[in-house]
Order: C-alpha cells, then sequence, then structure tokens
C-alpha cells in the first residue's frame, strides 16, 4: 500500500470504550471514550448491555474522526482489542443474548468442581490453564448448566471485542490470543480441541466457537449499516483483533522475548513475552499472539479496580474534586511512609489464590488519615502484582525491567511505588492509550503498513520516563510485604468461614 494512511485502535474494557486515532508512526491524532454501565443482577454476576456496548462503539468512532478532522476514507485499517474471558454470546441470527463481564464470580463453585479429581491438571497439559470463575468456557458451561434455555439459542460464544468486530463486519470470528488467553485452545498448536471441550463440560459447543484467525488477519471491511453508525468508509478493513493485555504491552514497547509489561488497570496483569511456551502449573495462562510469540501472564483482579472502587463509592460523592484521582494521588502524596502504616488487601473481585478471598484494611489507628488508608490501597495493589511476578520468577522467567500501562502508569504515585516493590528500572510509555495503539499496530500489520507486530512496536512506541528503585524504599516495602503476605494467610480461616456462612443463606 503507497499511502497507508491512518490506523483507527479501538480498546473496550469492562466498562468503558475508547476510539483512538493514530499515524504510521504512533502519534496519537485524535480520541474519544464513552463509559458503559456494569449490571449486577445477582450477588456475584456482573453483565453489560451488548446493544449499549455497540451503540457506544459507533458513538466514539464517530466523535473520533470529527475530533480529527479527517474524511472517511482516512482510514486505512481498524482494529480492536478487548478484556479477555467472560463470555459474550449472540443468537443464531446475531442478536445479544448474555454479555459476562470478566469480574464476575458466578462460576466460582463450578470452576472448582471442573479442577476436581485431576480435570484440572488434564485441561493444563492441553491449554496451559485451569479452569478458574470468569475463564469463557468455564462461564459457558455455567450457562449450560444454569441457563440451559439461553444456551440453547446461542449460536456463538465469543469476547468483548469479537461483539465490536462482528458489528462492524458481519462476521463471527476470534483470534489466537483471545482465544489462548480464554483456555480455549489446544497450545502451543493454537486450534480448537474436542477433548478439550469434553473436559469443560461442554462437548456440543464445537459448533458455538467462531472462526479462529491471528490478531493480524482481515476479518472484512466494514458494512454499509456500519458505516452509516461510524462515519467510516464502507469496505475499510478490520483485522481481527488482541486480547487487550497483549494489546498494551505491545503499545508500550514489549514484543521481543524476555520483555516485560505490567498492567496496573481493572486486572493486575504481569506478562513476559518467550519465544516458545512456558509449561508451568503455576503461571495463571499463556497467550499466543505471533509465531513465535507467547505471553505468559500473571494475573487476577486485584489491581486499580480497588482504586475505582474506592472513588466510586467513598469520594465521588457530590463530585467536590475536579479530578477524582487526581486528588487521590494528592492524598496519598502527602502521607511520609513508615512502618505504622496500616495494611489493604486488594481483592474486592477475590485473588488468584482463592475466589474466596475479600478486601479489608488492617492495623488502622486513629492518627491515620484518608491520605493513609489510600496509601494502603496503592501498597496493597503493588504487593498483589509483586506476588504474581514471583511466581513467573518462581517458573524460570527472567527479566531486568517492566513497562508499566493501564490507568496505575498515570498516577503521581504508583510508578515509582513499582519501581520500589519490585525491586527493578519501570518505565512508561509515551502513549496514554496503550491498549488502542496495540489494536492499530496490528491494524497496521494487516494492511501492509508493517511488516509484523514487532516492527510495527519499533516504529509506534517511545519511552516518556523512567523510574529506578529507591533503595530504602525498597527495604521498606521488602519487610512490609512479608508482613501483607502474613496477614493473608492468617485471614484465609476467615475468608472460608465467610463463604461457607453465605452459601447457607
Amino acid at each position: 500500500m503507497a499511502e497507508p494512511g491512518l490506523l483507527l485502535g479501538l480498546d473496550a474494557g469492562n466498562t468503558v470504550i475508547k476510539a483512538v486515532l493514530f499515524d504510521r508512526t504512533g502519534r496519537q491524532l485524535a480520541a474519544s471514550r464513552r463509559n458503559g454501565a456494569s449490571l449486577a443482577p445477582a450477588p456475584g454476576h456482573v453483565e453489560r448491555d451488548m446493544d449499549e456496548l455497540w451503540t457506544n462503539a459507533a458513538v466514539v468512532i464517530r466523535e473520533c474522526l470529527e475530533k480529527a478532522g479527517v474524511g472517511e476514507a482516512a482510514v486505512a485499517a481498524v482494529g480492536c482489542a478487548g478484556h479477555g474471558n467472560g463470555l459474550y454470546l449472540i443468537d443464531k441470527v446475531g442478536g445479544p443474548l448474555l454479555a459476562i463481564q470478566s469480574l464476575d464470580m458466578r462460576a466460582a463453585q463450578l470452576a472448582d468442581e471442573l479442577r476436581a479429581e485431576g480435570n484440572g491438571s488434564r485441561l493444563h497439559a492441553i491449554c496451559l490453564q485451569e479452569p478458574w470463575p470468569s475463564q469463557t468456557p468455564t462461564l459457558l458451561a455455567w450457562v449450560r448448566r444454569h441457563a440451559p434455555e439461553v444456551y440453547a439459542q446461542c449460536g456463538t460464544a465469543f469476547f468483548c471485542k469479537d461483539f465490536v468486530t462482528f458489528r462492524l463486519t458481519g462476521r463471527r470470528v476470534s483470534d489466537i490470543s483471545d482465544m489462548s488467553g480464554a483456555g480455549f485452545v489446544r497450545l502451543p498448536h493454537g486450534v480448537y480441541d474436542t477433548g478439550l471441550l469434553e473436559g469443560y463440560g461442554i462437548s456440543d459447543a464445537i459448533d458455538m466457537l467462531p472462526d479462529l484467525l491471528g490478531p493480524t488477519d482481515i476479518v472484512g471491511g466494514v458494512t454499509a449499516e456500519a458505516a452509516a453508525a461510524t462515519g467510516l468508509a464502507k469496505g475499510t478493513p478490520v483485522v481481527a483483533g488482541l486480547f487487550d493485555v497483549v494489546a498494551s504491552a505491545l503499545g508500550s514497547g514489549v514484543s521481543a522475548p524476555g520483555e516485560a509489561s505490567i498492567i496496573a488497570g481493572t486486572w493486575s496483569v504481569n506478562q513476559v513475552v518467550a519465544a516458545e511456551v512456558i509449561v508451568d502449573p503455576g503461571i495463571f495462562m499463556i497467550s499466543a499472539f505471533a509465531p513465535d510469540r507467547f505471553m505468559a501472564i500473571e494475573s487476577s483482579a486485584t489491581s486499580a479496580a480497588n482504586l475505582e472502587w474506592y472513588v466510586r463509592e467513598l469520594v465521588d460523592r457530590g463530585a467536590h474534586h475536579a479530578d477524582l484521582f487526581d486528588a487521590c494521588n494528592r492524598r496519598v502524596a502527602e502521607v511520609t511512609p513508615s512502618a505504622h502504616d496500616p495494611y489493604f488487601h486488594p481483592f474486592l473481585y477475590g485473588s488468584r489464590e482463592g475466589a474466596f478471598m475479600r478486601a479489608g484494611y488492617y492495623g488502622i489507628a486513629g492518627w491515620h488519615s484518608e491520605g493513609h488508608l489510600l496509601r494502603a490501597l496503592f501498597e496493597g495493589v503493588a504487593f498483589e502484582h509483586r506476588r504474581h511476578v514471583n511466581v513467573l520468577r518462581s517458573a524460570g522467567v527472567r527479566f531486568d525491567t517492566a513497562a508499566l500501562s493501564g490507568g496505575g502508569a498515570r498516577s503521581q504515585i504508583w510508578p515509582q511505588m513499582f519501581a520500589d516493590v519490585l525491586g527493578i528500572p519501570i518505565t512508561v510509555a509515551a502513549s496514554a492509550e496503550t491498549g488502542a495503539l496495540g489494536a492499530a499496530i496490528a491494524a497496521g500489520t494487516g494492511a501492509g503498513v508493517f511488516p509484523d507486530l514487532s516492527a510495527g512496536v519499533r516504529a509506534t512506541t517511545r519511552i516518556h520516563v523512567a523510574y529506578a528503585p529507591d533503595v530504602a524504599m525498597a527495604r521498606h516495602y521488602s519487610e512490609r510485604y512479608s508482613t501483607y503476605r502474613m496477614l493473608g494467610e492468617a485471614m484465609l480461616s476467615v475468608w472460608r468461614r465467610m463463604a461457607t456462612e453465605q452459601a447457607e443463606i
């Protein structure tokens, strides 16, 4: 393509969807975002309205193009990244059925059942992942058991970004990074497997699975209907897209083996690129995203979602601050770290070590202020990232620095705290929209702008700032991390008792 034009990256999270327009050097030209609503029809259930998701996607695309002041023909290709796992179901004619987000915990008991009697190990041998509550095939098995009327209507089961791609192109597809990150394919081969489906108890779901493509494969062109809704030109190429954590790694400059990406977003994501699959039962998941490129991922919903909850429930009561998150950062900065500070477990949505684990503050005294509570929350999130990083290191994964992205990377506090807690230099990319940029890189690769993903990363990403660990603070956090872990161990029996009591209600 002589004139590759501009690249549109979409980033669809659990609530927010963004459209960001980039040129071929990664320069951001315009962006738009829109919040959606999460629904809680029952305790532990977290869902969304799929019609709202598409409406918001169409609006942000149109707004982004209008802000950039470009014509519909200026966009060479579109790519979408989206939150992994959860479950998005459409019926046989393409109508929305059910959208379950990746914070959902309804399948916690079923996940335990699927792991029992060695079945979890058998599944891990195929997909390098054991069942867990928000995992896509586990949720599909839950629907089969508890909502058979929905299961019977299902035409396709896929992911958040795939529904957006479906509405753009009319094709039912997914990509290998999302499917492998959900434990839905045999690795390292990257293919559907009937034995795997049998292990989840959904052997009859093979016809529900979408066509499986590579992230940079072109799905098709924007349909006339989607063009009218979005302002894109009819026929604009759309690629299959990426699992958002992989997209964010690419957008922060991470693509080569041995490079590490940490995402402080809704989920605590800690990942390292490898040239081959790493087989270790301790590692949460492996995502394949290119030939000879696999992401070893340690992850849980224990990161900035905790701050989002705190702000929503305890700060945003009358909108007294122009920027609520900035106000929280300022309160943390006012506190001098001390051994007397309270502790916080960031388990609002459970933990990788147990869905029954819950958040809590410990050691609060009368002289502590809100700044102390917020600092404890920031610290607890960083500690849980450290625990995940230790799992990767125990599996033999080595790295000397990491790129930090996600909402936490925009904080004036967290990047330095991550460097101190992890004991390694931390970089933050120039682009704040790393997920959308990763999706745009995939789009550019599919359209021929870049020869491959790594070339796209080199062409479009730059380091904005680097943080070196402070030796004294690293020692301070190491001591507190030991106490943090002791508190978690001491609370296990209490959390289990609470879960038993709740199950009896």
